[in-house]
């Protein structure tokens, strides 16, 4: 059975103590009412997450970083390694997050590397994929995201691949209030697994999570995540309230 997970992206929000008081909610309900064997993993801003990790030990909420440099070190002012992020404790990267190609224009080749560079230090890639609204109306849904995918992941030999977990992003429905139906979801996250076991073979397929993040909540997540190839969720906005939170966590 593949691992259900539901990840929390709280993006470039909370302080420092907003973060502490989040984290620390979310792992309480989580050890109080763990829902099932759902893994759950909170992907706060860079300056909170060895401080998070510190505060919720022991309650099993696993972390993941926003995003990660494209080389391993050197002059890159601003930047933030594989090897600084796993020093954190955080175990799971993101990376290829919509707002990460359209805002700052990262590309596939540079995608590619950072997944690379992820697996060397043994975090686990959340990697993201998925259409622009002017691509899904055009009918290019599939061959765009059939291109993100042979473009990056489906260069890495069957062992690394399995280590990582793909998140399907609907562009167009990301922080617009839209949501593609479960129906959509599924379509899609359908066709990807039918892309990695033309890649790689029928059980790969069948054994990497794939995550729907598209303005998930807590009204519609038991819909979605009812689909047969939806693993769970990459959850934005309503990560930053621990019982939205949690409550889509107990959706399955």
């Amino acid at each position: 059975m593949r691992q259900r997970i539901v990840a929390g992206n709280w993006k470039m929000n909370t302080t420092l103590e907003e973060g502490l008081q989040l984290a620390g909610d979310v792992a309480k309900d989580y050890i109080k009412n763990r829902p099932g064997d759902i893994e759950l993993i909170m992907a706060p801003p860079f300056t909170h997450i060895s401080e998070l990790v510190k505060a919720t030990a022991g309650s099993g909420v696993k972390y993941a970083a926003q995003n990660c440099a494209s080389e391993k070190e050197g002059a890159y002012t601003g930047e933030v390694s594989v090897a600084m992020i796993r020093t954190t404790g955080a175990t799971y990267v993101i990376i290829g997050h919509s707002e990460r190609r359209t805002l700052f224009g990262e590309k596939d080749e540079t995608l590619f590397k950072k997944v690379r560079l992820a697996l060397e230090e043994s975090l686990v890639p959340i990697f993201c994929c998925g259409e622009l609204l002017e691509e899904r109306e055009a009918g290019n849904h599939f061959e765009v995201v059939k291109k993100q995918l042979d473009n990056t992941l489906f260069r890495l030999d069957e062992v690394d691949f399995r280590k990582v977990i793909i998140a399907y992003e609907p562009v167009w429905a990301i922080g617009t209030g839209k949501t593609a139906t479960p129906e959509q979801a599924q379509e899609m996250q359908a066709a990807i697994r039918k892309m990695i076991a033309e890649r790689y073979d029928e059980e790969t397929a069948n054994d990497i999570p794939i995550l729907y993040g598209g303005s998930c909540k807590a009204s519609n997540a038991a819909e979605i995540f009812a689909q047969p190839d939806v693993d769970g969720g990459l959850i934005g906005g309503a990560s930053l309230m621990a019982d939205e939170f949690m409550s889509i966590a107990r959706s399955f």
